[in-house]
């Protein structure tokens, strides 16, 4: 079902074999709560979807800290640069449901300041999307850090956790970002 501010991209040619053009689907997830899925078969380094919703401030991300109490570090915050990030809560679409794996099969790609979901390898119809979020959090990286946000991807590369791991935390490719404030962490 789509929702008002959809922005579903559509393949071209003839790999577009559903005649509706739906090519994902947001349904549970065995990895965590909902997730996307393939709905057709989606060629490697395709664009899939944009990562819509409002672009905000870090300090309104802040503000609007946390989306739900009972899980104060799941936000659907993506950040785009130091400045901006996007609050898919408001304006979002089926892209925020897409999960995190250590082993995934899309990344996130930046393009003058939209963020867009790209298949890294063939996606099989019926297989659920996922990428990196390689989270970062400005202070050093403990096990107790890890816990708070762990990882259930379940691939045989597993880290246990969707921080990104400490040799990369300065890279530009981090795709969502967790920040501290007022002693929560996002």
């Amino acid at each position: 079902m789509e929702r008002p501010g959809d922005k579903k991209i559509l393949p071209s040619g003839p790999d577009n074999a559903d005649n509706s053009g739906r090519r994902i689907q947001t349904r549970r997830s065995g990895v965590h709560g909902k997730g996307v899925f393939a709905v057709q078969d989606i060629p490697a380094g395709e664009r899939i979807i944009e990562y819509v919703g409002e672009v905000i401030t870090w300090d309104e991300a802040q503000r609007r800290h946390p989306h739900d109490p009972a899980q104060p570090n799941h936000t659907f915050y993506f950040h785009v640069d130091n400045d901006r990030v996007i609050d898919a809560l408001y304006g979002g679409n089926s892209s925020r449901w897409i999960n995190h794996s250590c082993e995934p099969n899309c990344e996130a790609d930046e393009e003058n300041g939209r963020i867009f979901i790209k298949s890294l390898r063939k996606i099989k119809a019926g297989e659920e999307l996922n990428y990196d979020y390689g989270l970062v959090i400005d202070e050093p990286l403990t096990l107790e850090l890890k816990l708070e946000y762990p990882c259930w991807c379940g691939s045989a590369q597993c880290r246990g956790t969707l921080l990104a791991p400490a040799d990369k935390k300065g890279r530009k490719n981090g795709k969502k970002k967790a920040k501290r404030g007022k002693g929560q962490k996002k």
